[in-house]
C-alpha cells in the first residue's frame, strides 16, 4: 500500500467489517509482512506463517479487506489441555487499530468448531505490552470471566538472547456458546 488513496480505500472498507476467514498458504508471506510491522512482536520466519496457514488454518484468522491481510491471529489447542485455546500471536495493521478488531477475530475463532469444548483462553504478554494487556483484560470482561496473570517464562528462561518475561494471561472459565 504505497499511495494515500489505498490506504484512504482500506481505511473506510475498515468502517464496515473486513472479512475474516481461515488463512491459506498464499497468505503466508502477508502475514509475515503484517506481523513484522506490529512492533513489539516477536517475528517469526515465513515458514512458520507458512506452516500456520496449512497446519494451523482452523485455530488461525485472518481479516482481509481487497486482499489486503490487515489483522492476524494464531493459536492452537495444546494437545494436553482440550478445553484451552491459546492464542499465539494477534496483529493488526496501524490503520485497524482501535476498531474492535482484535475482538473480532478472538470470537471468531472461538466460534468455530474446533474450539467449541474450550472454556479457557490462554496468552503470554510481555510487561511493555500495554495494547494486548488492554486487550485480553477487555476480552475478559466481555465474556464476564475471570483473567489470572502469573509469570510463564522469566527473561532468564530466553537465555543470552534479551527478551523480556512472558506473563500467562488465563481467561476463563467461560461458556463457549456466550462467545459473540
Amino acid at each position: 500500500m504505497s499511495t494515500s488513496n489505498e490506504l484512504r480505500k482500506i481505511s473506510a472498507k475498515l468502517e464496515d467489517e473486513p472479512v475474516l476467514r481461515r488463512p491459506r498458504v498464499e497468505d503466508g508471506a502477508k502475514i509475515h509482512q503484517l506481523v513484522k510491522s506490529c512492533k513489539p512482536l516477536d517475528l517469526n520466519s515465513v515458514y512458520s506463517y507458512l506452516l500456520l496457514c496449512q497446519h494451523f488454518a482452523e485455530t488461525c484468522v485472518v481479516a482481509d479487506v481487497d486482499g489486503q491481510v490487515v489483522a492476524f491471529l494464531s493459536g492452537y489447542v495444546p494437545p494436553s489441555k482440550k478445553n484451552v485455546f491459546f492464542v499465539w500471536q494477534v496483529a493488526v495493521d496501524g490503520k485497524a487499530r482501535e476498531q474492535g478488531c482484535g475482538k473480532r477475530l478472538l470470537r471468531e475463532v472461538l466460534q468455530r468448531p474446533y474450539c467449541r469444548d474450550c472454556r479457557f483462553l490462554e496468552t503470554t504478554i510481555t510487561p511493555s505490552n500495554h495494547a494486548s494487556q488492554n486487550l485480553f483484560r477487555s476480552f475478559a470482561k466481555d465474556l464476564d470471566a475471570p483473567c489470572e496473570v502469573s509469570i510463564c517464562f522469566s527473561d532468564g528462561d530466553f537465555g543470552q538472547k534479551r527478551h523480556e518475561a512472558e506473563y500467562l494471561f488465563r481467561i476463563g472459565p467461560f461458556d463457549a456458546n456466550q462467545v459473540k
